[in-house]
């Protein structure tokens, strides 16, 4: 009698393999989040190696580094890290091998701001076409200035420096900031990307250059080291990156040899990666972009990662078995408990409680970007030896944000 051959179960403790050198241990990703913790001179500070520590120890697989610039010059907030010619290596080295404790594996997402640099940083941002932000983020962000080839030349070279020394200091893999309106997201954007030579126009143009980063990267990395990308389903946004768009561009991605595709969505002037205008049925499901990662998936062989929304051990059991996602995207919940992976893993019931976040007036909370700076804060609670707080008054959280910062808390924030 012939014994039919029972399914492969899929859970969150299941080790994924990514190349022949890279072998995650479960199916929990840290994705990036806005740490502001770099030193004075951009380089990685003790209270941020301090933090990756507590991660690498909380039992996350994957953990992805918050943005690191790739030039000191294109900055997105004041406290970016830094990786180039001018960085100090030796931290780091240091924030890599402290990063990989317990078997994480530590990855640096890479990243160039493009017009998404408030104008108290850069008086004149660059841009693939010379296009505002909105209306609403005028008074913060200055009008860029339209690159010319051989500036969007130099920025690959920038992005593939940056990731050979990463390599260098001992990271496991880097990922392509492709998302939420920075300079790879503004050069796949009709909208935002209007040039009229090989860089722009039809979608080919438009992916050329985060293709080009990737070719780059590669070159310098090799074929085994692990390259990924957090890219946006759509922009969200009339006349934008559009799903069909990407889904176009995660299929040439895939060609051309990427490792690990994160899904987001939106930027600044539609910041749907924060789930604004979730529809119930996501809410439901808890993953702001699982419909199309389960599109996707039909489509690719490439791992995914679905990031923003989860909360229960249950709706990621559910999103692994469907298919959907090969790996459960956390950000915020792990600002507020380090280790919550360890309970994800061990109870199928668990679920996440976080605070609501508001000062009673709207308008407050956003002026100090409260849904952002209340979980920098507690970043810096844990980078600097103390517990997360998480009833930690949000009264608090802003008379902090405006002493620490001053008038740059008046502008808009990293998402």
């Amino acid at each position: 009698m012939h014994e039919s051959k029972s399914p492969i179960t899929i859970d969150l403790a299941t080790p994924l393999n990514i190349t022949s050198g890279c072998n995650i241990k479960n199916r929990l990703f840290k994705s990036a989040m806005s740490e502001q913790l770099a030193s004075a001179s951009h380089d990685p500070s003790q209270e941020l190696i301090n933090l990756y520590s507590i991660w690498a120890n909380g039992g996350t697989g994957l953990l992805v580094t918050g943005n690191v610039m790739v030039s000191r010059d294109a900055l997105g907030e004041p406290k970016n890290v830094v990786l180039d010619k001018d960085s100090d290596l030796a931290l780091f080295k240091q924030w890599a091998k402290q990063g990989q404790e317990q078997q994480a594996q530590l990855w640096m997402q890479l990243n160039h701001p493009g017009k998404q640099t408030p104008n108290f940083l850069t008086e004149e941002p660059v841009a693939p076409s010379a296009i505002p932000l909105g209306k609403q983020l005028q008074s913060s962000f200055n009008t860029p200035r339209a690159l010319s080839e051989d500036e969007i030349l130099a920025i690959v070279e920038q992005f593939a420096y940056a990731a050979s020394k990463a390599k260098q200091c001992g990271f496991s893999g880097v990922q392509i900031h492709g998302a939420h309106g920075y300079l790879v997201s503004q050069f796949l954007s009709p909208h935002h990307n209007r040039r009229e030579d090989k860089w722009g126009g039809s979608l080919d143009n438009r992916v050329r250059f985060v293709r080009e980063v990737y070719k780059a990267i590669r070159r310098e990395v090799g074929e085994q080291f692990p390259i990924g990308i957090k890219l946006n389903s759509a922009d969200f946004q009339k006349g934008g990156f559009s799903e069909d768009d990407s889904m176009q561009v995660i299929q040439l991605l895939q060609q051309d040899g990427i490792n690990l595709i994160e899904i987001s969505g939106g930027n600044y002037e539609s910041p749907s990666m924060m789930g604004s205008k979730a529809k119930q049925s996501t809410i439901t499901r808890e993953a702001y972009f699982l419909d199309f990662a389960e599109k996707a998936k039909k489509q690719l062989s490439v791992p995914l990662v679905v990031t923003g929304g989860f909360r229960s051990s249950k709706a990621m059991q559910a999103a692994l078995q469907s298919g959907a996602t090969d790996m459960i995207g956390l950000a915020r919940p792990l600002a507020v408990y380090p280790d919550v992976s360890h309970s994800l893993i061990a109870d199928a019931d668990f679920v996440i409680k976080l605070k609501p976040l508001t000062t009673g007036w709207s308008t407050l909370d956003f002026i100090a970007m409260l849904s952002i700076t209340w979980y920098e804060h507690q970043l810096a609670f844990l980078g600097n030896g103390k517990k997360a707080k998480p009833n930690f008054s949000t009264w608090i959280s802003v008379i902090k944000t405006f002493k620490d910062i001053g008038v740059h808390s008046f502008k808009r924030r990293r998402a």
